[in-house]
């Protein structure tokens, strides 16, 4: 090129537009991202947010569940998810392996301890793709216990997410009432049957949450506003379940159910003054730790089955109600005809021309045919049925509760009603019409619900209580019909249905029960083993304390019911001392708690010691500084009184014989750690006594019933 020349670029017109149009499309974008929150549907501050703010759940804790004596039956505990880092860069330029090297010894390590095969751990060793990976099934919600076995083995890469699962400490007691909880798969623990079931929302309490903004590293950045909502944690329920009077039942079932294989069998204990539940149990049973059910079911509430000659109870308390019977009456027993069909005594020839006193005792369905007969007619029984509450639920606070079913109508369904064939009952149902028979008349609803505690507070946001239902019978009729089922026991021949549960000094009153299963064709089944056998009754006759209703279908003897309910019986009239006729009967005395506080601690002792109340000293001082039970609370010379002196050296008493309840106040007046093996009163403990307590010490115990079950 010459000096001077100009070179002369010639322009595309075409790319000169293009380039027009670009730069306005740059700038109209640019006006939209500054003027519009939202281009293209997408929310641009939302979208910049969520990128930049976490949010992580605060869990509430689940209540505890206690029973009546502050014994645990259902708790959260700490679990464990085996998890394996794959990723070898986390042992990169660093001393020690953090990731799994030896895959195949791993596996055949913890195959035994995950009760899993080394060939599935390895499998899920050699994934592909991912950097971590849960060692499941086996290696979910492990125990402490487990995990240490795992850390001992010191393998690369293994390690452990931790979080809460529910425990039942005792296995499958009370299994059907507590029901089971467990957790979902965002980790949220659910009840999902029973109590647990039922009274979930209260139970689970309320989540709450944390809020922040983070940088691209996951980190909070700081100096910036953060949310937090904290958690609201669930309630502790207190049930109305004695364990110790549980722990009698379930002994007594499980022995039935070994004997004599029933293909179910059931029995509930109630206070007869209150209408508390003391205790709940069938078998077959299920562990709600590994939820082996093959029933989803509580057949107390859930069953509801033909009850048979125990209605008969009810049949003649109409009767009686209604001024239309006497006892001295007679009728022809055997048999009796209703139109086309014949009605048959359970021995088919009868006894001749009895009473319907008699009648009772031996449970004549021919005696209560003509009762409806004669005396009063179906619209009557019906109602009365109604009115002690048949047919309707107890709302005893358990779920899937069933209402059984009470309809007659025609002479022959009259009939068969009045003994218990054609209708349908629940065992809750019968608790609940016996509390009237208990109670000169006056019905209660039963309940399993005592309290429900705030833990932070200790506040009882809800008080269960005695309620009357209201009067179902004359004291006269009450008295009555206490005669006809004392009979049914103690007849002076031994003829009446009941004399098995005779026990001596007890005066145990009821009715028995043998009622058909339906076929589901129309008929009843055949056979000598194809019934269910139940008893309803109370005992002591004059001032009844304690309800047992018992059932249990398909049993190879008459006796699974019998024997079951004896051993409960006696069991619990040592446990309250209400053995009748006992001349050596311990009285127990009350007595309204002072303030000890800045007494001396010899004075205190001598005091307590006059009204015979049990006392244990804390620390080697010699004034009262702190005191449990508190002023004002009344207690008896079975409650232990403890006295927390100025020197606090605290040593460990001797707690062999000591109640679990008694355990516990010790537990929290010390604040240590502890762990419970059974139920009932202290045989061993871990700590031995006259040793100095520390902070980080635990109590271990191991319970057992105050009596031995199985003389």
């Amino acid at each position: 090129m010459e000096k001077g020349q100009v070179t002369k670029i010639r322009i595309n017109p075409l790319l000169l537009i293009w380039s027009f149009f670009l730069l306005v499309g740059i700038c109209v974008r640019m006006a939209q991202l500054s003027l519009f929150t939202t281009i293209d549907g997408i929310n641009l501050q939302k979208l910049a947010s969520s990128r930049m703010t976490k949010t992580e759940v605060l869990r509430a804790n689940r209540g505890t569940i206690y029973d009546i004596h502050d014994n645990i039956l259902a708790q959260n505990i700490l679990s464990y998810t085996v998890i394996a880092h794959l990723d070898p860069k986390r042992s990169e330029g660093k001393n020690k392996l953090y990731h799994v090297v030896d895959k195949k010894d791993t596996a055949e390590k913890l195959a035994p301890i995950l009760n899993m095969s080394a060939e599935y751990i390895e499998g899920l060793l050699n994934k592909k793709g991912v950097v971590q990976v849960e060692l499941g099934p086996g290696g979910r919600g492990i125990t402490e216990l487990t995990k240490e076995k795992i850390m001992a083995l010191q393998l690369p890469g293994i390690d452990f997410i931790e979080s809460y699962k529910r425990y039942y400490p005792n296995g499958n007691f009370l299994s059907y009432t507590l029901g089971y909880a467990k957790n979902n798969e965002k980790n949220e623990i659910v009840g999902e049957l029973g109590i647990e079931s039922y009274y979930n929302r209260e139970l689970k309490g309320t989540d709450g949450y944390l809020k922040y903004q983070r940088d691209r590293n996951g980190y909070q950045i700081p100096n910036t506003k953060e949310i937090r909502i904290d958690p609201v944690d669930g309630v502790d329920i207190y049930l109305t379940i004695d364990s110790n009077i549980q722990l009698f039942v379930e002994r007594a079932l499980n022995d039935s159910n070994t004997k004599y294989n029933p293909e179910w069998i059931l029995m509930v204990v109630a206070d007869a003054k209150t209408g508390k539940i003391l205790a709940s149990s069938s078998y077959p049973s299920f562990d709600p730790n590994i939820r082996n059910i093959t029933n989803y079911l509580d057949p107390v509430v859930s069953y509801a089955f033909e009850p048979g000659s125990t209605m008969k109870t009810y049949t003649y308390m109409a009767a009686i109600e209604n001024n239309k019977y006497n006892g001295h009456d007679t009728f022809l027993s055997g048999s009796i005809k209703i139109g086309d069909d014949i009605v048959r005594d359970y021995n088919d020839i009868g006894w001749g021309t009895i009473t319907y006193d008699q009648g009772f005792a031996l449970s004549s369905n021919v005696g209560v045919t003509n009762l409806v007969q004669k005396y009063i007619d179906g619209s009557i029984l019906k109602d009365y049925f109604l009115k002690l509450g048949f047919g309707e639920k107890t709302d005893i606070g358990l779920p899937r509760e069933v209402t059984g079913k009470i309809a007659f109508k025609y002479p022959i369904e009259i009939a068969t009603a009045a003994f218990g064939q054609g209708i349908t009952t629940t065992a809750v149902q019968h608790v609940q019409a016996l509390t009237a028979i208990a109670n000169n008349g006056i019905m209660l609803k039963p309940y399993i619900i005592d309290k429900m505690v705030n833990p932070k507070t200790d506040e009882i946001l809800y008080q269960g209580t005695e309620r009357e239902l209201g009067r179902v019978a004359s004291i006269d009729t009450v008295n009555k019909i206490k005669d006809l089922m004392y009979n049914v026991i103690y007849n002076d021949s031994n003829s009446g249905t009941g004399y098995p549960y005779k026990v001596e000094g007890l005066d145990i009153i009821g009715k028995t029960g043998t009622a058909q299963i339906a076929d589901g064709k129309g008929g009843y089944l055949t056979g000598g083993y194809n019934v269910i056998r139940s008893f309803a009754g109370m005992y002591p006759k004059d001032d009844p304390q304690i309800i047992i209703y018992a059932a249990a279908k398909k049993a190879s003897s008459s006796i699974a019911v019998s024997n079951a309910v004896k051993a409960v019986a006696e069991d619990i009239a040592k446990y309250f001392n209400i053995i009748q006729n006992d001349v050596n009967k311990e009285e127990i005395s009350e007595y309204q708690l002072p303030s000890f506080i800045n007494k001396s601690v010899n004075d205190v002792k001598k005091m307590l010691s006059s009204h015979k109340i049990p006392v244990t000293i804390l620390g080697s001082g010699d004034i009262v500084i702190d005191q449990y039970p508190k002023i004002n609370t009344i207690v008896n010379n079975k409650d232990r009184v403890f006295l927390v002196t100025n020197n606090n050296d605290f040593k460990m008493p001797n707690i062999i014989g000591w109640s679990s309840r008694e355990v516990l106040t010790l537990i929290n007046i010390l604040d240590i750690g502890y762990e419970f093996e059974g139920y009932g009163f202290v045989t061993e403990q871990s700590i031995a006594n006259d040793t100095i307590i520390s902070e980080d010490s635990k109590l271990k115990v191991k319970l057992k019933p105050k009596y031995n079950l199985d003389n």
